[in-house]
């Protein structure tokens, strides 16, 4: 067992060895090293303002993301590197290029948002130096601006970009370095107190399975991206805490399935969904902003048993299956038994989801719709998956699953029926539009109304149908930003 919470802030060994389970990073940063260019703006991951870089070692090397320090457990940082605005620069000391871009742009004007959007760009710079405006567009989803439009802070992007410079930049030159310090981090359990509170960071996922045995009424935190504003925004107690967001990063790809460890986050599967489920690339990116998809994960998502989850309905569809754990013993269920009402599902104290297995099913037209008040970054109102096969003009098999209709992600079965034998053909559409008003009783809450939801998922049966019967037909808006 290791004594002390050791990661690298900026250039700096930091070893802690009182850390509460409930001290986030953003805190720390601010109150214990009076880092302040990194900004407390929402406190709930939405409006980036708290975003700093976070480099991890993974099985492909060191990488470096953006991430929301405001609903990041301090506990979870243990062998990272964390990067704030504070330690950018250039070669010689000067404005990093990002930064001399935003000025000569005008990127900025109040400039309490800048430092995050700064180090989402820089992200970006680092990992994709010939971005586009899309690409640039994506990376900022997590980043929102009162004060003034995009346009001149995409301008900045794209002219950092053809500046270069990626090789001379200190987080490229340091890297090997970097990694060398953060490997002789690793160790065995790390286990801390302080105030009462308890945090737990297991060594691996056959230790995280003893500690949960120990402690099966523990907090398990894997991207916090849920939990933090547990802690930000109702002040809940979380202690013990177990934090598992670098555990079960396992990924294996057969001819007709992905099997992903449940701690894959939403950016690690999205190369994944792009070459393996295509048409449900575009919904992965439609989901929070790109500080939360590269924390959040696919299993958390799937265990913390949301009805507005935005993983379940696509994966409900697809048939995905998961593997439950406790101690030694493993079980598989299908997704959709899991789910068994409003804040309940089929886990057992100390038992977690370790491995998701999703169909790729490269046979069936599949499509993954997310409707919310906001494009981007925003909790969704309603949301479904459609996994349909169609041989020589018949619907042989329907599965619809929906999230935000229900107390639980579920299938519209009645829709289902009223599809399964019928022909590919627009009045099926319209049978299982109005058959799905017999699946549902949705609520009203502040997202949306219970008719707005129920007119919503029939219209979106029409518009599966569009899509997949005309492919160019212009369904979807478009909008872009000019350089």
């Amino acid at each position: 067992m290791m004594p002390s919470l050791q990661f690298l802030l900026n250039g700096q060994d930091v070893r802690l060895t009182e850390v509460g389970a409930s001290e986030t990073l953003l805190d720390f940063l601010r109150i214990n090293r009076r880092l302040t260019g990194t900004k407390e703006g929402c406190a709930e991951g939405d409006c980036g303002a708290c975003t700093v870089m976070l480099g991890r070692l993974t099985d492909a090397g060191l990488i470096y993301e953006p991430i929301n320090a405001c609903i990041r457990f301090l506990a979870s940082c243990h062998g990272c590197h964390i990067v704030t605005i504070e330690h950018l620069k250039g070669p010689e000391g000067e404005l990093h290029p990002i930064q001399q871009a935003m000025v000569e742009n005008h990127g900025s004007q109040c400039g309490f948002c800048t430092p995050g959007i700064v180090m989402a760009l820089y992200g970006l710079w680092m990992t994709q130096p010939d971005a586009g405006v899309t690409d640039i567009e994506n990376a900022l989803q997590g980043n929102l601006c009162r004060c003034t439009g995009y346009e001149p802070i995409i301008n900045a992007a794209l002219a950092a970009g053809r500046a270069g410079g990626q090789a001379m930049d200190a987080l490229a030159a340091e890297r090997e370095t970097v990694a060398a310090r953060l490997r002789d981090m690793r160790g065995g359990r790390v286990e801390l107190s302080k105030g009462g509170e308890r945090a737990v960071i297991p060594a691996d996922t056959d230790d995280l399975a003893a500690v949960l045995e120990e402690n099966p009424k523990a907090t398990i935190v894997a991207g916090a991206t849920d939990v933090g504003l547990w802690v930000t925004k109702f002040l809940r107690d979380i202690s013990p805490a177990v934090f598992i967001g670098h555990l079960m990063k396992d990924v294996t790809v057969t001819g007709d399935e992905m099997r992903l460890g449940a701690g894959v986050t939403y950016s690690e599967a999205a190369p994944l969904f792009r070459q393996h489920l295509p048409q449900a690339y575009d919904y992965l990116l439609r989901i929070a902003g790109w500080q939360v998809r590269n924390m959040g994960t696919i299993g958390a998502n799937i265990a913390n048993g949301s009805p507005i989850g935005d993983m379940p309905p696509l994966l409900i569809a697809l048939g995905a299956r998961i593997v439950l754990r406790k101690g030694a013993a493993r079980r598989e269920i299908a997704l959709e038994d899991f789910f068994i009402d409003y804040g309940k599902q089929d886990r057992a104290p100390g038992e977690f989801v370790e491995t998701v297995i999703i169909p790729t099913r490269s046979d069936a037209k599949i499509a993954a719709y997310k409707v919310s008040k906001r494009r981007h970054s925003d909790i969704t109102a309603v949301a479904t998956g459609f996994c349909v096969s169609v041989e020589n003009g018949i619907i042989t098999d329907a599965r619809v699953a929906f999230g935000g209709m229900a107390a639980t992600p579920k299938r519209a079965g009645k829709a289902e029926a009223a599809l399964t034998g019928q022909p590919f053909t627009a009045d099926s559409f319209d049978a299982a539009a109005r058959a799905v008003a017999d699946d549902f009783q949705p609520l009203s809450d502040w997202r949306a109304s219970a008719d707005y939801r129920r007119t919503v998922a029939a219209n979106l049966f029409r518009r599966f149908w569009l899509e997949q019967s005309e492919p160019d037909l212009p369904v979807r808006l478009q909008y872009a930003v000019g350089e």
